[in-house]
């Protein structure tokens, strides 16, 4: 039976029966603890881990990314085949991107969705085949474009109206053909936080629904361009499924508009799916998803009396977030009682905003768990916090832990594989840390962490610096 919640605690949380277990959904499948007590995961131990790489240090469970990336793809193309089209699965690398993970998605069958001339260089560096990548971006420039019509990528999806004549001018001076996708803006509101939702119409990305038949009309008449279809993205972190089922109805609408001046053979839905942070996050199961998008897309099409296009998705977070954990360093700690008369304790640790942003970006809650050993004392109402000159250098905002928590203990932060390595600064000359891979009680790095030096190597006035300056 839980015992009764602190005032300060929010609603969803309640105190548990263990302050040492580790969520199912939350953290990857292979999290134990080991016999003397530490996290392990993929049967390596955090003690372990952050005896060998320091911290903090970011830890993702190989297995986890590659089963996760398999079911994906095998639970789309079984609904693409039971509604007689096809499912191409593209890895969203904003996510998290590095030639390891992008060769993880390679070895799956999933193809690879980049944004930027960076991720370009990334997945290219990786080995992975042009054609089987997408190329995303609000604001492609010139010379991003003209590295992706020179390596051959498969897909370019147009943000813009000028995006389509840097295009048109690139392939008339080259001579290249370039297959595209045209964005379009759906109108329907994901149930998340305004920075994650991308489907309403006051934002950045994609055409109106009202515009895209003029700029599908311009992109025909370009030789150099083969229009492939439309793209549509309503948000990310998304639970459930009537989200997507009603954007694909208002797309459906455009796409049969569109077949009757030419063939419009590709609808990428885009990505967003949902993953747990928390005990109390239900995201919707991969195979569940997969039929219902799918099957609605073909209702759709019999509706309209038109054929079902081939379909493409882009999962990220869903794939690599969950295989992710953080481990840091418990620093200080400090009872802090508040106008209330209820205590809150903080934990302190050797990371923070630098290499976790997202809740002071949006407010993203995460949970945590004592890593080094297991916790004996009661469950007590703490924040973990980070080293940055910020109040609002939040890692964890409410959580629950065993009140002998130390300075020295290990605490491991679940579901930080996607945006946060991505994410990362140098807030405070800090640092960025490691990436290691974990795979059957074996690690390897696979992200190089920083050095002081290494921050230091961008200043230029180090090695042209005069002897030390007194005030005067």
């Amino acid at each position: 039976m839980h015992l009764p919640a602190d005032s300060l605690a929010p609603e969803w949380l309640v105190v548990p029966e263990d302050a040492n277990d580790l969520a199912d959904g939350v953290w990857p499948a292979s999290a134990v603890r080991g016999g003397d007590g530490a996290v392990e995961i993929a049967g390596v131990s955090a003690t372990a881990l952050a005896q060998t790489y320091g911290t903090p240090l970011l830890v993702l469970d190989e297995e986890e990314v590659r089963g996760r990336a398999r079911r994906f793809r095998d639970a789309f193309d079984r609904a693409a085949a039971e509604n007689g089209t096809t499912a191409q699965v593209y890895y969203a690398g904003k996510a998290f991107l590095c030639t390891t993970v992008a060769r993880w998605m390679v070895d799956e069958g999933l193809r690879v969705d980049v944004c930027t001339g960076g991720e370009l260089a990334v997945a290219l560096a990786a080995g992975v085949v042009p054609a089987s990548l997408g190329f995303h971006g609000n604001n492609k420039s010139v010379a991003e474009l003209e590295r992706a019509v020179e390596v051959g990528v498969g897909t370019v999806i147009v943000d813009s109206a000028i995006e389509i004549e840097r295009l048109a001018a690139i392939t008339a001076r080259t001579g290249a053909t370039q297959r595209v996708l045209v964005r379009v803006v759906s109108g329907v509101h994901a149930e998340t936080h305004d920075f994650l939702a991308t489907a309403h119409e006051d934002q950045k990305f994609g055409f109106p629904l009202r515009e895209a038949e003029a700029a599908v009309a311009r992109i025909r008449e370009i030789p150099g361009l083969v229009f492939a279809g439309l793209h549509c993205h309503i948000g990310s972190q998304i639970f459930g499924v009537a989200g997507f089922r009603e954007s694909a109805s208002r797309v459906l609408d455009l796409h049969a508009a569109l077949l009757a001046h030419g063939p419009v053979p590709q609808l990428n839905l885009g990505g967003g799916f949902g993953i747990a942070y928390t005990r109390v996050d239900d995201p919707t199961p991969i195979e569940e998803l997969a039929g219902a998008i799918v099957s609605a897309v073909a209702e759709g099409c019999a509706a309209r009396g038109i054929p079902v296009p081939a379909l493409s998705f882009e999962p990220g977070r869903a794939i690599v977030g969950t295989a992710g954990v953080t481990i840091y360093e418990v620093g200080t700690t400090k009872d802090v009682t508040v106008a209330s008369g209820s205590v809150r304790r903080y934990v302190s640790v050797d990371g923070g905003m630098s290499d976790n942003a997202r809740p002071a970006l949006y407010g993203a809650e995460y949970s945590a768990r004592l890593a080094s050993r297991v916790g004996t004392g009661e469950p007590r109402l703490s924040r973990v916090v980070g080293k940055h000159c910020e109040s609002g250098d939040i890692v964890v905002d409410h959580e629950y832990l065993p009140d002998d928590l130390v300075p020295g203990d290990l605490l491991a932060v679940p579901a930080t594989g996607a945006y946060c390595a991505p994410l990362a600064s140098n807030y405070n000359h800090v640092p960025r840390p490691p990436v290691v891979a974990v795979r059957d009680g074996r690690s390897t790095i696979i992200v190089r962490g920083e050095t002081l030096d290494d921050v230091l190597a961008r200043d230029a006035g180090i090695d042209g610096a005069d002897a030390p300056r007194e005030n005067q």
